[in-house]
């Protein structure tokens, strides 16, 4: 990883910073940012600076990739993750469930997964649907399914 400039803190960062490390009321993700700041002001090198708190060269770079990022907060604690909309509805899992409980297709023994993602994209609940998805969906309701034999006609469900 390329060295880049050195990082360096106002008075009122630093403080902050050892303020922060000083109580070591934090998690240690963050303390050992703070740490890698503190050093990186300091003047140390990358290698000594892995070498006291063993850490990568890729956890250097990454709080100094932080640097311009928003702050001495942006550089310590990382951003929250956003989360991710439910790919079904309930009233989608629901359909889905109703169909596994029907008897399978003409020419098949049960449902499987691509048969029910077809059978959905078909009855236009969904645009596009991938098996895994349904998958999940089914798993966390086997209660709803358990008398068919569906997806694996060995399985205990």
């Amino acid at each position: 990883m390329p060295t880049s400039v050195a990082i360096h803190l106002s008075d009122d960062e630093r403080a902050h910073l050892g303020t922060c490390v000083h109580r070591g009321r934090a998690n240690v993700r963050t303390l050992t940012r703070a740490h890698i700041l503190l050093k990186l002001d300091a003047g140390w090198s990358d290698d000594a600076i892995r070498t006291a708190f063993t850490v990568g060269a890729s956890t250097i770079w990454r709080v100094r990739q932080r640097d311009g990022a928003g702050g001495l907060e942006a550089m310590l604690h990382d951003q929250r993750q956003e989360w991710w909309r439910a790919a079904l509805t309930g009233e989608q899992i629901a359909y889905l469930v109703a169909i596994a409980c029907t008897d399978a297709p003409a020419g098949h023994d049960h449902w499987t997964l691509r048969l029910l993602a077809g059978k959905a994209v078909e009855q236009g609940y969904v645009q596009g649907i991938s098996p895994e998805t349904i998958r999940q969906a089914l798993k966390k309701r086997i209660e709803a399914v358990a008398a068919r034999a569906m997806v694996h006609p060995r399985s205990q469900c």
